[in-house]
């Protein structure tokens, strides 16, 4: 299918989300200008759902009115633009995302699955002060927007050594408010960040900025 959604998030900020509904092949002839090292890398992918989400990402960068030529990653791992704008990407599943934007900005999509109870205490720390695993629905929603969230910080900051557990702390938030805030502590320097997330068809969209701290 063509683009999912896309919105604005914040002055220079936009968001596009792909469902992955088309083969392989449907994706490639759509592709345009893929870099001959994109091409390699895409050949030597085993999985064809990762291969059908490398061309998606692929398709929302031509709708955000770019080609894979002009993107490049610096030596840090991070993903650029080559005319300055910031750029995060995700995919999971059947679903693929992008933001672009003035600001450094980070993305995340995760399916919701109740597989995520049991990896909690690996990445969660602090957050078990509000958490309510009894309610177990919303327990799993949460959680994933917490990985969604320290995710997206992570690739912002593209740094070894960050542990999603001991170093970023997401604040309490609401289901409802579809927004929070979190923290990085790492290498004697603190960090503060919003997080705005959505709910898509069983998944959790989050993306982040790092807080202004000049107002």
């Amino acid at each position: 299918m063509p683009l999912h959604t896309s919105f604005t998030a914040g002055s220079n900020t936009q968001v596009y989300v792909w469902k992955i509904t088309e083969s392989h092949d449907e994706l490639w002839e759509r592709t345009r200008n893929l870099k001959d090292v994109c091409i390699t890398r895409l050949e030597g992918m085993k999985s064809e759902q990762h291969r059908r989400g490398f061309l998606s990402v692929r398709m929302l960068l031509q709708e955000a009115g770019y080609t894979d030529m002009d993107m490049f990653y610096a030596e840090d791992g991070k993903p650029h633009l080559k005319d300055g704008k910031n750029i995060s990407i995700t995919h999971s599943h059947n679903f693929s995302a992008i933001i672009i934007s003035n600001e450094n900005v980070g993305i995340d999509m995760e399916m919701q699955r109740d597989k995520i109870t049991k990896i909690a205490r690996k990445y969660c720390e602090t957050e078990f002060s509000y958490l309510e695993p009894k309610n177990e629905a919303t327990y799993i929603r949460s959680l994933t927007v917490i990985w969604g969230v320290k995710e997206a910080i992570f690739k912002m900051v593209s740094l070894p050594g960050i542990s999603f557990k001991d170093h970023i702390d997401v604040a309490a938030f609401s289901m409802d408010n579809n927004s929070g805030e979190a923290t990085l502590n790492f290498n004697d320097s603190c960090t503060n960040y919003n997080f705005h997330f959505k709910e898509i068809e069983g998944f959790t969209l989050v993306y982040s900025f790092e807080k202004d701290t000049t107002l």
